[in-house]
């Protein structure tokens, strides 16, 4: 009995501790989300959307940042997806036991622990330096680099969920490996390589180191890729410091932006994954 006692006194323990802390972060979060709200939402207005960046006094806006990010996170998951959808494709499917599958995961483990500024580094040498400056084109390139390892991963982990029988019944029935994967195992699979997918963005939608070294951020309206492009994380690293109040309400609106889209992206992929249940 006194053993039970101490097992049980232990279990209760644990779990106070556990709730303690899971309470303790959730305030954190609530803290964190409380500051974006009350700094963010009062300095939100029609310019915000409507005017690009300004001296300090005129009013200026986000415009050519929110653009500018749309443009470089586009392009980057137009380049990245696929890439990502194939190689876990490839992983799930083929590379289980082969050297290369596992060199090829190997290397998927070490791009998604790394920080993301080697990346911004990586990319200026590749394409910066040889191509004498910066570019929006080495910006969404650097953040393709981020999101393929992201779709990679939850593209193989999604595949390897589905049971093996759905693959032995489209054999039997004569469909090559090309159809089985296409047809079978990708549809089975569809809600969570979407919710990979809508995570990579979330990822590149708030990386500011490897922009920093690539597309370098433009105060001008700019669409131009082979030209320094503004991007909202770029945007909210400079004027978060400024000596000037409305540059500094500009950040704090900018940080509200990407809060508000990459939680909504969040919510999509929990929407997308609980259909997989």
């Amino acid at each position: 009995m006194a053993s039970l006692a101490a097992r049980r006194a232990k279990d209760s323990t644990v779990k106070a501790i556990s709730i303690g802390f899971a309470v303790f972060a959730i305030f954190i979060l609530g803290w964190i989300l409380w500051t974006l709200l009350s700094r963010g939402l009062p300095a939100l207005g029609p310019h915000v959307f409507t005017n690009i960046t300004m001296p300090p006094g005129q009013n200026g806006g986000l415009l050519n940042a929110i653009v500018g990010s749309l443009i470089q996170v586009g392009i980057a998951m137009l380049i990245g997806t696929p890439i990502g959808i194939m190689a876990g494709t490839f992983l799930a499917e083929n590379g289980k036991t082969t050297k290369i599958g596992a060199a090829a995961r190997f290397v998927n483990d070490i791009l998604l622990s790394a920080p993301s500024i080697l990346v911004g580094l990586f990319i200026y040498g590749l394409l910066v330096v040889p191509l004498g400056g910066f570019s929006g084109w080495a910006g969404a390139i650097a953040l393709a680099i981020l999101v393929i390892p992201v779709v990679v991963r939850t593209t193989e982990d999604m595949l390897n969920l589905v049971p093996v029988g759905l693959r032995e019944a489209a054999f039997a029935l004569g469909a090559p490996q090309w159809k089985v994967v296409m047809f079978v195992t990708w549809r089975a699979a569809r809600a969570g390589i979407v919710t990979g997918i809508l995570l990579a963005i979330a990822r590149a939608a708030g990386e500011t180191a490897p922009l920093l070294f690539t597309s370098l951020g433009n105060n001008a309206w700019s669409v131009d890729l082979t030209k320094p492009m503004a991007s909202l994380p770029i945007a909210i690293y400079q004027y978060a410091g400024s000596p000037f109040d409305d540059w500094v309400a500009l950040a704090w609106a900018g940080a509200l932006l990407i809060t508000v889209g990459v939680l909504l992206l969040n919510v999509l992929s929990r929407l997308f994954l609980a259909k997989t249940h």
